[in-house]
């Protein structure tokens, strides 16, 4: 199953983008597109669930998520597209069609560093999935 992390703006160089591609690099599965800030997201394949990132989602702790995707691929699930909006967020549509609104807490975070957190939570999820001792919970 493809994890597809499709997020607004350019990542360009820095601590964030090299977090993105650090743990990007450990899950194969992993693909990052950047989208520009008034083009629309890409519509969904066949098969696929959307997660849009949000502040009013619920925060899942890492082997929930770990769960949730687990249960996605062994339904057939083929894609898992992650969307990250702008500084702005999302526009309402968008959030009604998610399949989860995620949240990494109420806190607000810089949308560039969500990507990295993301993707590492990705690995992680991963990791407990692969019974991986990365995750010591």
């Amino acid at each position: 199953m493809r994890l597809h992390i499709l997020a607004r703006g350019r990542i360009g160089h820095g601590p964030e983008a090299e977090l993105l591609t650090r743990y990007a690099a450990r899950v194969p599965a992993m693909r990052v597109t950047e989208v520009g800030e008034r083009e629309p997201f890409p519509p969904p394949g066949e098969r696929s669930v959307s997660v849009v990132l949000d502040e009013r989602g619920v925060a899942l702790p890492s082997p929930a998520l770990a769960a949730r995707l687990c249960a996605w691929r062994d339904n057939g699930v083929r894609e898992v597209r992650f969307l990250i909006g702008a500084a702005d967020g999302h526009d309402d549509a968008t959030r009604t069609g998610a399949d989860l609104l995620l949240s990494f807490g109420p806190a607000t975070w810089p949308h560039l560093l969500v990507r990295a957190m993301l993707a590492e939570q990705l690995y992680r999820a991963a990791s407990i999935d692969a019974g991986h001792p990365y995750h010591r919970a």
